[in-house]
């Protein structure tokens, strides 16, 4: 066989490859859509893997998940330890219905056990869009790279117009402040990006404060549906959980 003829073999090879692959990413938003079609209201949480119990920032998200789950919110989480585990903690205990979207990666990505709808993915970009679309809203605590990617990932979907606008909430000012103040104070100046465009994210410390802000977006949400989709079976959900926050 010469090498001409060695080389087409490769490059069939490759392209093979490259044929399967795309049908793995179909197979996985396939079922990705089909698992979590009746999955919502949701909210979703990021932070830290390398959070343990005994950190302030586990405890806060359990506490906030809990009380979103007792007023009838799904939570979904990328499935592993820490703050993740501690959401998805949070929904369980609370009898929500709790989500992990889970991915294999080398290190740290171990399935936390308070999941009672659990799914695997192997491609970031697919578990990504399953996390944004089934969100009314994204609460996120200290975290390293992957936080930091979802947020931004969020904030240019809503920026760019690609996504509707929904609640990006950063918890803890001591640990995002300093992040806020770089956009204010660098990115604003250099008009890298707007002024407007800060206001897309809230900062706060208390997790009464998340769930004003995502009772806010039901408020808004209920109101859209009410007036351009009624049928939809979204509202009867979004009207069970303001019932409910009204007898807090």
């Amino acid at each position: 066989m010469n090498s001409k003829e060695l080389r087409l073999i490769e490059e069939l090879k490759i392209k093979q490859g490259d044929t399967w692959r795309v049908l793995k990413i179909m197979s996985e938003f396939v079922r990705g859509f089909d698992e979590l079609s009746n999955v919502g209201p949701a909210v979703t949480f990021f932070g830290s893997s390398r959070l343990g119990e005994e950190d302030k920032y586990y405890k806060f998200a359990y506490r906030t998940a809990f009380r979103l789950g007792q007023m009838g919110f799904c939570i979904i989480t990328g499935g592993g330890p820490g703050v993740m585990e501690a959401a998805n903690r949070g929904a369980y205990d609370a009898g929500a219905l709790s989500v992990g979207l889970n991915i294999e990666i080398p290190k740290e990505q171990v399935p936390n056990r308070y999941q009672n709808k659990s799914l695997q993915f192997d491609y970031f970009f697919v578990r990504k869009v399953m996390l944004i679309k089934y969100s009314f809203a994204y609460v996120i605590f200290p975290g390293g790279f992957g936080a930091l990617d979802e947020l931004f990932e969020a904030l240019t979907l809503i920026q760019t117009g690609k996504s509707h606008r929904f609640p990006v909430i950063l918890f803890g000012s001591k640990y995002w402040g300093p992040l806020l103040d770089f956009m204010r104070e660098v990115m604003v100046p250099h008009r890298t990006i707007s002024q407007e465009d800060t206001k897309l994210l809230t900062l706060v410390d208390d997790p009464e404060a998340v769930i004003s802000q995502v009772l806010s977006e039901v408020e808004r949400q209920y109101a859209y549906l009410m007036e351009e989709e009624p049928m939809n079976p979204l509202v009867e959900k979004l009207e069970n959980i303001l019932k409910r926050s009204s007898l807090r």
